[in-house]
């Protein structure tokens, strides 16, 4: 059988083929996937695992000849004793051991995920560089802004006049502290091994000082320590649970758990943590589920939408993500972080 020392490390199931689509390789992702050992997928044709044969006979056919990576939707393994299981196949030529191709097999709804989390972070990226431009024009006009009310009021007489100068001059300030919070994500993170349990010990004194709301807590004690830095971390899970006391939630729940073997932003972890922010608010409102953790959108009147983009950017500068779920009377924040 082939080896791939490169390949055993992917979360992605691949699968080598020889030019007569026969299998030669499978790695460990293919082997969980596909519920077969190597030794059993080697020697199999690759045809005979799926019931497109027709379909997927053709696009063999043609990445051999073409070169071309091919994408195949909707082709379903099928196993005796299994539920038949839709996967989107990838082709690639190659031309090393005796082998022409390579096949990689994601199920349909993991692969739906994975392209959820690559544009969240390419929209993410691009916001953040929007706000860093946006924040900078805008603080130099408010220092003059703010300047010529100082000046400006000086020169009034009536002290109900300088009411409106002050109001200026307020205003001024709230924007500056506002365009602050916007550039505050771009500093280099201070990494150092923290517990995660630290981190929502602290969110839950804030928030119990902040609103009067005592977090239930359901804690894995075994979770081991992680790499990062702490304060991102007590913002970004202040943020969200902040959000949820505010929109009129009456009960949230802090619960960790270690996940094993997953998969974050295409990168396979043997360990990561899972941490959820449960509440029993109105939920996010429909029309910005999709926009949640864009800059300057909030469901909340009054509020700036900047809470959530913030707490999107401190997890992923940890190789994180959030992921969220939402319906009138319970929401579930995930954040799903690397362990090692």
């Amino acid at each position: 059988m082939a080896s791939f020392p490169g390949l055993e490390l992917l979360a992605t199931a691949v699968v080598a083929l020889d030019e007569d689509f026969i299998v030669r390789y499978a790695n460990p992702a293919a082997e969980s996937l596909l519920a077969t050992g190597a030794k059993s997928l080697s020697g199999q044709p690759f045809l005979q695992l799926f019931a497109e044969r027709s379909e997927l006979e053709r696009a063999l056919g043609e990445a051999l000849t073409t070169h071309w990576d091919y994408s195949a939707q909707n082709v379903t393994y099928s196993r005796a004793g299994h539920e038949p299981l839709p996967l989107a196949c990838s082709l690639t030529r190659i031309e090393s051991q005796g082998l022409a191709l390579l096949a990689e097999l994601r199920p349909i709804e993991e692969q739906l995920r994975h392209a959820r989390e690559e544009r969240l972070l390419f929209e993410q990226q691009a916001n953040r560089e929007l706000i860093r431009n946006l924040a900078h024009e805008i603080k130099n006009p408010l220092g003059g802004l703010r300047g010529s009310a100082q000046l400006l009021e000086r020169e009034l007489e009536r002290a109900e006049l300088r009411e409106y100068t002050q109001v200026i001059i307020k205003e001024a300030d709230r924007l500056q502290r506002l365009m602050d919070r916007m550039l505050t994500p771009h500093r280099t993170p201070h990494l150092e091994p923290l517990g995660i349990h630290e981190v929502l010990e602290r969110v839950r004194s804030l928030v119990r000082a902040e609103f009067g709301i005592d977090i239930q807590r359901d804690y894995d004690p075994s979770i081991p320590d992680l790499v990062g830095d702490r304060e991102q971390l007590i913002q970004a899970v202040l943020n969200i649970a902040r959000n949820a006391a505010q929109a009129g939630a009456n009960t949230i729940t802090f619960r960790s758990r270690a996940l094993r073997q997953i998969t974050i932003l295409r990168q396979r972890h043997r360990l990561a943590l899972e941490l959820q922010v449960v509440d029993d608010g109105p939920g996010v409102p429909e029309e910005i589920q999709d926009r949640i953790f864009n800059p300057l959108v909030s469901g909340r009147e009054g509020g700036t939408g900047l809470g959530l983009s913030l707490a999107q950017t401190f997890v992923q500068y940890h190789q994180g993500v959030i992921e969220f779920e939402s319906r009138p009377g319970r929401t579930i924040f995930r954040i799903l972080l690397p362990l090692t």
